[in-house]
């Protein structure tokens, strides 16, 4: 292999590994056990939440579908952000993606020590966390392609348990294992609608923060082996994924079990079947939601260390990022990331009981900011291309209104957040972690600015004679 070939990312993602990472990527942490938070806010009705939270995300998805088609790169958005808009938005975007997917890893490692729990309740969660950290970590760290193999195991381990679950909820509705449950759960215990429209509104911002991962698709593009077939496919599929996954398996859900008898203690769904007496399943699910977070953290890993490499590209992170192994992993990315989620090990330390909502609600934000940026990038994009606009292979539908709408919804989403007790201080901290990085952004930018004057100085006493030769003052 040439040293040009290790400069490069390796393309050994095939079709299938695209597809599983993007259902991955859509089945988590927030559909089995954020969605326990949004049951209580909504009742039945999140049912529609889903709905609503899904159709959003479609066209946010299908507005970085088209960039990523015409342009497959690592850095996905990031990239975009820096080529269409300017410096300073590609800094923010790849910066606070980053800072996102270490609060997504850090999220499903605080979840994974209370699946644990559900066999074993003496064993420290902070230890589960430290335990899945550095197995992850080391699988990552062996190729790409071993990334996607195992990947597509543990998604289709989410897909079939996901099934399974819709199937057995089924049969237990219209009597075919005992006794029907029928369909009055979805309106006796205070109506579909329990906590009218407000709670309604409020459940889209816990919502929300399930479809976080997603745009993962985005950033497969640069080590897809046929983007421009596999990225279009995947998204696609994202709505019909949505309407069986999530709103087929709340629905059963929703139907056989008593929206206000779900509490926060483990998965709703392994809660569910615990309390209709069916253990073996109680338990099968509890691994299939613990596989699930594993699967998400090891997205987790995976995006990260590609967006510092992406960062590094640009020149809006340090260099040593780009150091690739013989295998072409960015292995100082990976670990680097890999270091910072170790926070969740001392979040889980220190509040091991209220770990995952405020970890969330810092997430939830971080999200926003992303998608925000997807939507704004996608109008500079169709601008810069619009006189081919014709020739682009995969359109987003309804542009520029769904810009407008999903911006405008996104903003209505960080209000919400305003409303709720344990979203609140994570809306406070925006503003901050907006200057953090601006701050950041002018640090490396006069940092630039002085390499370049000393590298032109350099090239002007190099083409002067000897006694000519200006003196550097440092």
């Amino acid at each position: 292999m040439s040293v040009q070939e290790k400069q490069h990312l390796a393309r050994s993602l095939k079709n299938r590994h695209i597809q599983m990472i993007a259902l991955g990527g859509a089945i988590g942490t927030g559909l089995f056990y954020g969605s326990a938070a949004s049951i209580q806010l909504v009742g039945p009705g999140i049912i529609v939440s889903y709905l609503i939270g899904g159709a959003v995300m479609y066209l946010i998805m299908r507005m970085l579908g088209e960039m990523s088609t015409e342009e497959p790169v690592a850095g996905a958005f990031s990239h975009f952000a820096y080529k269409y808009w300017g410096q300073f938005p590609g800094f923010l975007a790849g910066w606070n993606y980053w800072f996102l997917y270490i609060l997504v890893s850090m999220a499903e490692l605080t979840v994974v020590g209370i699946y644990v729990a559900y066999w074993f309740p003496e064993f420290p969660a902070w230890a589960t966390s430290l335990i899945v950290l550095l197995s992850i970590t080391a699988l990552n760290l062996v190729n790409v392609k071993f990334y996607g193999e195992l990947e597509f195991w543990l998604a289709l381990i989410k897909v079939v348990a996901v099934i399974g679950m819709i199937i057995l909820g089924l049969a237990l509705i219209f009597g075919v294992a005992g006794a029907a449950t029928g369909v009055g759960n979805l309106w006796v215990h205070g109506g579909f609608f329990p906590n009218g429209f407000g709670g309604l509104l409020l459940s889209l911002v816990v919502v929300m923060f399930s479809f976080g991962g997603t745009e993962l698709i985005g950033i497969t593009a640069g080590e897809a082996d046929d983007p421009r077939k596999s990225v279009p496919q995947a998204i696609k599929q994202v709505m019909w994924r949505i309407l069986i996954f999530y709103v087929g398996a709340l629905t059963v859900m929703m139907i056989i079990f008593p929206w206000n008898q779900v509490g926060m203690e483990g998965s709703p769904f392994v809660t569910i079947f615990s309390k209709l007496g069916i253990g073996s399943a109680a338990n099968i699910l509890n691994f299939i939601v613990l596989s699930a977070a594993v699967s998400v953290y090891n997205s987790g890993i995976y995006s990260n260390g590609r967006m510092l490499y992406s960062l590094a590209e640009q020149g809006n992170a340090p260099k040593i990022f780009m150091k690739l192994g013989a295998n072409r992993v960015p292995f100082v990315a990976i670990l680097f990331s890999s270091i910072c989620t170790l926070v969740a090990v001392a979040v889980n330390y220190l509040i091991p009981q209220g770990a995952f909502m405020q970890v969330m609600s810092v997430a939830t934000t971080a999200a926003t900011i992303t998608w925000v940026m997807i939507v704004l990038v996608h109008r500079k994009f169709r601008m810069a291309h619009s006189d081919k606009t014709g020739e682009l292979c995969f359109k987003a539908p309804f542009y520029p209104y769904a810009n407008y709408f999903c911006v405008a919804f996104m903003i209505m989403i960080v209000a919400l957040m305003t409303q709720m007790d344990s979203m609140r201080n994570s809306v406070y901290v925006l503003p901050a972690w907006l200057i953090v990085i601006y701050v950041g952004f002018r640090i490396k930018t006069r940092s630039m600015r002085g390499k370049v004057k000393e590298s032109a100085l350099d090239n002007m006493n190099n083409n002067l004679p000897q006694e000519s030769v200006v003196t550097r003052v440092d």
